[in-house]
């Protein structure tokens, strides 16, 4: 996920957060997260420090802490033990100097960190090629007053005792005796000695050509004997795309398939801690396997992990699985991702570590809003010899009616989880754009159809083909609606869920839920067997039972020798052909057009571009003149750049997507759906293509004001009405001819239909609906039909929460916030507060607060507390003007909590 987007929520109009990236920052014996931003204004750059507490989506989701400006005082170096080193998929730690103040902090292995690395290095460049004065950095006087406290650099790290000018001549005279970069007497948080690389300081411009800091740069992410790089390292220009295009073309002439051993495993653990040895889990092969994928779901239930994504049991589980690995081989740790209790760990036999490379991880929540890591997936790719193999950890949506809920999150996984390439002129990479495709997790499909009673009776026969018949993943992947391609081998074993904790018996709790198969592992690719598939009814720490799966995959390995002859092969056809044609393309249309866009629903057109040119062409939408990007923020292209080799076409999606931050101008009228990008070929000519639609108003991305004046759906009213509201809205002193309503009609329907039907549903506010059923409530709400709103509770809830988020200016307005946060501890001030926002605002406030009070009336049967509601409701009806840190998020629940408590015993 970007998360630049959250930086960028923080930063003032004037400044640009390029890159960004989590990290772990030392402190004395510990180590805390962090998210490094590099951020640009007036062609000067810093690096922002932000605290956060999960996976930053918006502003509210992180603390500026401290800023370092990348001037002639700054320098970065590498600092790796040989030990980490030598494991494919380590981490890189890095040490930040400024000044007289140093930071040591660690970046996750994978390309993006290197993308990172790689801008912090042209940034730093920047300034030692400047010939005037040196860079001032006035504008990051304003953000002082944002951090909070020393700071994480002063918090971290004593002072160096000595300049960063005294440590670059220290590096120089260490270059000059020792070629390999080693800074003698360099330790790390740990003791040995240390390989250090200087990847940006003043004076060692003189020693490192361009060369050596690419080379630096690249160096985070390979040991030195990685034999998997054997394709040379891209340069990505186009003669290296076109190589490499050609290259995979040719593969069959210089690989050859090897069958290599993975483990997969998958245990929904139920937010317990290791109670017993996974021993019988994961040692169940005769041999050792040659990898290990292991999935955890449920691996902490709490609500600093649901809210936060923090869990101590992370480690707990981890030490668990590294000593119960098979004894008869070694392995080494290459990747652990977690989100919330989703968790993923990949093992690999040391002796394969070295031909194991672009290792990336990723992960996408498909909870409430799409911000809660509750439901969702983890997953890692990574390059085995010459195959591109995905894993995929998830957990879906939970009830065994949910199905449609589950496709849904499948989708949605799929669609939103991609891994960026180290070639950063291609698109992402999605989960199906490889060789391989594992996939694990409690998917949570159920049985359905047949009472616990006939469940338990087939159980008992053991007769698993007549009870697979009425599982739901198996009836949705033969509708296909789901896993396409995927497989899955036959199941003969009894159900996985649900028993009693710490026994093999069946639930025998209240609720007695039917037995069903929701721990599954498929996959999807050529050359792969299923050794075996199994339950392990041995562990008993969970209600869930561990399964396993032992596949068999052909592996591509590489032929040095037949790849050399290919390689050259290639180029010197390369050669006869370059520099004889200007490249040239062919589009399929120049004008599309979007009707009746909405909002939140995706519209997508498909550009095809044909390489009718006698030479191969590099593409790229490019920015038109004043503008800060290649489209619109409602528009984007995907790819918006790429390589089309001779006679080849690439379909380019063209995709329009209107969201909180775009609807408002769009409602008023101030936006159209209007655009022109500009194709341009490098070496080429430029295309000019035309985008128009047209935009159907909506109640969400409208302000409150306006929708208090509209008595009548919101598509009933003209556009030049819609205009006037709009400028009524932003004028204090603007007259209204006719009373306007105590609170939006649309906010009335959504409070009323929950208040008459939700009252007691379970989990209300913390399930997420179905994106289909928002849809319908979307449209019901701007049209007036049907009269009653469609979908589920759940659906409902959601679309209330998603109305809140769009609102341009929230309940409680920005001007109030501040005062809010000063006087949050006082409940009389609080209310005085409230009584003196505009009138539709304290309506809207005061009725949702009487909504809430009435479901916690009910939190027997809804499981909702205070706690819960502040922490939903109080970011969206409290929102900063700017961001929100984590001392202010806990000032605004507790400014929201008074009114919760008024009358809720």
């Amino acid at each position: 996920m970007d998360q630049s987007v959250a930086i960028q929520d923080t930063l003032e109009r004037e400044e640009n957060c390029i890159i960004a990236v989590q990290c772990d920052v030392f402190f004395d014996n510990t180590t805390e997260s962090r998210l490094l931003g590099l951020v640009e204004s007036t062609k000067e750059h810093a690096i922002f420090i932000y605290t956060h507490r999960r996976m930053a989506i918006t502003a509210d989701d992180v603390s500026l802490e401290d800023i370092i400006p990348i001037s002639l005082d700054f320098a970065v170096v590498e600092v790796s033990s040989s030990e980490e080193l030598a494991v494919v998929g380590a981490d890189t730690k890095m040490r930040v100097s400024y000044q007289e103040e140093e930071l040591e902090l660690r970046l996750p292995f994978g390309s993006h960190s290197r993308l990172f690395l790689s801008e912090v290095n042209r940034a730093w460049s920047d300034v030692c090629k400047t010939t005037t004065q040196a860079p001032k950095f006035e504008w990051i006087s304003k953000y002082h007053k944002a951090t909070r406290g020393l700071g994480v650099v002063k918090q971290a790290l004593a002072p160096l005792g000595t300049t960063v000018n005294k440590l670059n001549q220290h590096q120089k005279k260490e270059k000059s005796s020792d070629k390999k970069g080693t800074i003698e007497g360099e330790k790390g948080s740990n003791s040995g000695t240390h390989k250090s690389k200087a990847y940006s300081s003043p004076e060692s411009q003189s020693i490192f050509s361009r060369e050596d800091r690419h080379d630096l740069v690249r160096s985070s992410s390979h040991t030195p004997s990685n034999k998997a790089q054997i394709l040379a390292m891209p340069q990505f220009g186009l003669r290296d795309n076109l190589i490499k295009c050609e290259l995979l073309k040719n593969e069959d002439l210089y690989t050859y398939p090897e069958d290599f051993s993975f483990f997969l495993g998958t245990y929904n653990v139920n937010g317990q801690t290791p109670k017993e040895s996974l021993h019988p889990w994961l040692s169940c092969t005769l041999n050792p396997p040659d990898m290990y994928c292991i999935g955890f779901q449920e691996l902490d239930l709490s609500k600093e992990a649901f809210f936060f994504n923090d869990t101590p049991k992370e480690l707990e589980w981890t030490k668990a699985v590294s000593e119960a690995l098979h004894p008869d081989a070694k392995y080494a740790l290459v990747k652990l991702v977690r989100l919330v209790g989703i968790m993923l760990i990949f093992y690999v036999k040391k002796e394969h570590a070295e031909f194991i490379s672009d290792v990336e991880a990723e992960t996408v929540g498909t909870g409430i809003m799409g911000r809660m890591g509750n439901k969702g997936a983890v997953a890692v790719r990574f390059r085995f010899h010459n195959s591109d193999i995905c894993v995929v950890n998830s957990h879906l949506a939970a009830h065994i009616e949910e199905y449609e809920r589950r496709n849904q999150d499948y989708k949605e996984i799929c669609s939103r989880l991609q891994f960026r390439q180290l070639d950063p002129s291609q698109p992402p990479l999605t989960i199906m754009k490889h060789d391989v495709v594992l996939w694990i997790g409690d998917l949570n499909y159920r049985i359905s159809e047949l009472d616990v009673s006939n469940v338990k009776e087939l159980i008992g026969k053991k007769d698993f083909e007549t009870l697979h018949s009425y599982d739901q993943l198996k009836r949705q992947i033969d509708e296909e609606a789901v896993f396409v391609g995927f497989a899955e081998g036959d199941i003969a074993f009894q159900p996985t869920y649900k028993y009693d904790t710490g026994s093999d018996k069946w639930d025998t709790s209240e609720k007695c839920r039917v037995p069903a198969w929701c721990d599954r592992i498929l996959w999807r690719g050529k050359n792969i067997v299923q050794q075996h598939y199994q339950s392990h009814m041995a562990l008993k720490t969970s209600d869930h039972k561990p399964v396993s799966s032992l596949l068999v995959i052909g592996i591509k390995r590489v032929n040095p020798e037949a790849y050399k002859r290919t390689f050259e092969e290639i180029v010197r056809n390369i050669d006869k052909m370059e520099n004889e044609c200007i490249p040239s393309v062919t589009l399929s249309k120049r004008e599309f057009h979007f009707k009746d866009v909405k909002y939140m629903q995706h519209h997508a057109e498909t550009l095809s571009l044909f390489n009718d040119g006698q030479v191969p062409c590099q593409f790229e939408f490019i920015q038109k003149p004043n503008e800060p990007t290649y489209c619109k923020p409602w528009l984007t292209a995907n790819p918006p750049k790429g390589f089309i080799a001779q006679g080849g076409s690439v379909d380019i999606e063209l995709e329009v997507f209107v969201n909180r931050s775009t609807a408002p101008e769009l409602n008023s009228g101030k936006e159209q759906i209007e655009d022109i990008l500009v194709l341009h070929l490098k070496r080429g000519k430029d295309y000019f293509i035309s985008v128009i639609g047209n935009y159907l108003p909506s109640c969400y991305g409208s302000s409150i004001h306006s929708l208090c004046q509209l008595r009548e759906p919101i598509q009933d009213m003209s556009q030049e009405t819609l205009r006037e509201v709009a400028k009524m809205s932003g004028d204090e002193n603007a007259v209204n001819t006719e009373k306007p309503l105590d609170i939006p009609k649309e906010l009335w329907m959504m409070v009323d239909h929950l208040f008459r039907n939700a009252l007691k549903q379970e989990d209300i506010f913390q399930q997420p609906g179905l994106r289909s059923e928002f849809a319908e409530i979307r449209d019901c709400l701007d049209t007036g039909i049907p009269d009653s709103l469609p979908g589920s509770n759940h659906s409902v809830a959601e679309a209330l929460l998603l109305f809140l988020d769009a609102l341009p200016e929230p309940v409680v307005p920005y001007s109030f916030y501040q005062q809010c946060l000063e006087i949050c501890s006082n409940a009389s001030q609080c209310e005085k507060v409230i009584s003196m926002l505009p009138q539709c605002h304290k309506n809207v406030f005061n009725y949702l607060a009487a909504f809430l009070r009435e479901l916690l009336k009910n939190s027997a049967s809804n499981r909702l507390d205070v706690n819960i509601l502040a922490t939903i409701f109080a970011s969206l009806l409290l929102r900063s003007p700017t961001k929100q840190d984590l001392a202010e998020k806990r000032k605004t629940q507790e400014f929201f909590q008074h009114f919760l408590a008024q009358g809720s015993s």
